[in-house]
């Protein structure tokens, strides 16, 4: 790397990076609360901030490191128990009290029921978790949300909703938020052992991680904070249940972590799994909900901006609660 990552800028950033995500979260509320006819612009920039967000977190991971994960059966195996046997279990004794209200019901159904695999794999980063085998899991991650949220949605609400899983949403989040941005982060890498070139965007990318973490906060919120306001009354239900939901997760995955004597980053990334979700590709389903369900895509987005505070907030936690100086105990 050339010291354009190591400049004082770059290093301040990075040291206050924490609260400069807080105020791009509140830049994005007052944006789309003071300009509520931009969301629909803002929106259609989701995707393409992401992919610069993940393509500059790609970089920064060394694909020997991904080849390695893939081999790690004891991690994937605690993000497959974890998110696809445990979570339902939480998500139901956490919905309860909204049973009877279908709409609330079918909405934190559908995102709490599907984990991340995009932006967990940068915050996740942030906190000293190893990312790489977030990523490496990613695929098998994808493939067993679209098999099985048809399968929770018909056990908790009933076979009339299974035809709202379209796997398309699925499919196109993949290619765009991980194959695209992984194969351009391969690319980069493999030009910059021969090229200056590629070593000058490496290490442009890596300096600009925080700034695009901060217009990524800033356009997520800003193209969904209106539809949250006008409707707030409605869902003030559901904002306990996702509190409630990444505090359990935070315990739920220490706890399996240390069942699976997993290491330190190893453990960091399994709580992040866990407790991230996948609200930006799960929304698409929300909003082709009949009428009478509507108001589920506003829980969605819901999650998504209690979500990203969440997400601020274990960067510091989880490192705390999981010190590298003490391992994980051994079972």
């Amino acid at each position: 790397m050339t010291g354009v990552t190591s400049s004082p800028a770059v290093a301040w950033l990075e040291k206050f990076q924490i609260p400069l995500y807080l105020a791009a979260l509140a830049a994005g509320a007052l944006i789309g609360i003071a300009a509520p006819a931009s969301a629909p612009t803002f929106e259609h920039a989701i995707n393409p901030v992401l992919i610069v967000l993940l393509y500059a977190t790609f970089l920064a991971v060394p694909f020997e490191k991904i080849r390695a994960s893939l081999r790690d059966s004891r991690f994937l195996a605690s993000v497959v128990v974890l998110n696809f046997a445990l979570v339902p279990v939480v998500v139901f004794l956490l919905t309860r009290f909204i049973a009877d209200d279908q709409a609330l019901l079918v909405g934190v159904l559908l995102v709490l029921l599907a984990p991340c695999i995009d932006y967990v794999i940068v915050f996740s980063g942030l906190a000293g978790a190893a990312s790489e085998r977030l990523l490496a899991s990613a695929p098998l991650i994808m493939l067993l949300q679209m098999a099985l949220l048809p399968v929770y949605l018909w056990l908790f609400v009933g076979s009339d909703l299974v035809e709202i899983v379209d796997i398309g949403p699925f499919v196109e989040a993949f290619v765009l938020l991980i194959v695209v941005p992984l194969t351009l982060a391969a690319i980069t890498q493999a030009i910059s052992r021969r090229h200056r070139a590629g070593v000058i965007v490496m290490d442009a990318m890596a300096a600009a991680m925080v700034p695009v973490m901060m217009l990524t906060l800033a356009v997520v919120v800003a193209s969904q904070i209106e539809a949250v306001r006008t409707q707030w009354s409605s869902l003030i239900a559901v904002v306990p249940i996702f509190i409630g939901f990444l505090v359990v997760m935070a315990i739920v995955g220490l706890a399996v972590g240390r069942t699976a004597s997993l290491d330190v980053p190893a453990t960091r990334a399994l709580i992040f799994s866990g407790a991230t979700r996948n609200s930006l590709v799960v929304l698409p389903l929300a909003l082709a909900l009949p009428q009478t369900l509507a108001l589920a895509a506003v829980v969605v987005v819901t999650q998504t901006l209690i979500e990203l505070v969440g997400m601020v907030i274990y960067v510091r936690l989880i490192p705390r609660i999981t010190p590298s100086s003490r391992p994980v105990s051994r079972t």
